[in-house]
């Protein structure tokens, strides 16, 4: 996948102290990562690049929103994302990214690319099931909601417990009882 320059900073020529970077994330730039979860994507992300001598800091914040589908209704709805991560840079002797919070990148390079830390900071702020907030304080008026109550099953009332239960049951309990 090739990298999007606008998520490239080039830190060599940064001051040691801290840098503010903000991005407005929207549908196309998860399109450029082939996800298709999303119908519509408003999120700001704000980045804290603190440089120091020999590692860098990064802090991220997102907030905003992502319009989503209902699981249950499929109903279109914007879910309200915040998340927050921090990254660290070391140089070494070759690129290594296997642990989450640490990247290691080759002594000599001059720029980071932070494009797939923002979208595993936004795919990952969504809830793993996603219900409309409308089904849940029940102002969701859906044919799907109506149709998926017609079809739940009915709970059927007991009459008298004595009727139903087969005699030989309560001989069994009685042999409980009689200890």
């Amino acid at each position: 996948m090739k990298p999007l320059k606008e998520f490239t900073i080039p830190f060599v020529g940064l001051k040691v102290a801290k840098h503010h970077f903000e991005y407005k994330i929207e549908q196309a730039f998860f399109e450029h990562f082939e996800y298709a979860e999303f119908n519509n994507v408003n999120i700001q992300v704000d980045v804290e690049l603190e440089k120091k001598t020999t590692l860098l800091e990064l802090h991220f914040k997102a907030s905003g929103y992502v319009n989503i589908n209902c699981d249950l209704t499929n109903e279109p709805f914007n879910q309200a994302i915040k998340n927050e991560f921090d990254l660290v840079v070391k140089f070494g002797e070759e690129y290594n990214d296997e642990n989450i919070d640490i990247l290691i990148v080759p002594h000599g390079t001059y720029e980071v690319n932070i494009q797939q830390y923002i979208y595993e900071l936004i795919v990952l702020a969504v809830p793993v099931k996603r219900i409309h907030p409308g089904i849940e304080d029940g102002t969701l008026n859906s044919e799907i909601l109506e149709k998926l109550e017609e079809l739940s099953p009915k709970l059927k009332e007991k009459k008298d417990t004595n009727e139903e239960i087969d005699p030989r049951w309560n001989t069994l309990k009685k042999l409980l009882t009689d200890k």
